[in-house]
């Protein structure tokens, strides 16, 4: 088949098969770096046996757990007002 322009129509499974598709590429190639780096010292407001992190690293880490919290709990309507919330 062809569109108004004589281009043939690619099919679905053209599409999404193989290592360079939009499938594969969009949904299962994302590469996530979660690499950080700090300097361990002593906290004298912390405790034995605690541990601090910095704000930035612990939310970054902890963003997906966060915005699927707030949502379940109706405190934002979607995620896009979750991450609003968490930059706060």
């Amino acid at each position: 088949m062809r569109d108004g322009h004589n281009k043939a129509y690619k099919l679905f499974s053209d599409v999404i098969e193989g290592k360079e598709r939009r499938f594969r590429e969009t949904l299962l190639g994302k590469q996530v770096d979660y690499s950080g780096c700090s300097v361990i010292v002593v906290g004298p407001s912390l405790s034995l046996h605690r541990y601090g992190f910095p704000r930035e690293i612990t939310i970054e880490l902890f963003q997906t757990f966060v915005i699927r919290g707030l949502v379940r709990q109706h405190l934002a309507l979607n995620i896009g007002v979750a991450k609003s919330k968490i930059r706060e």
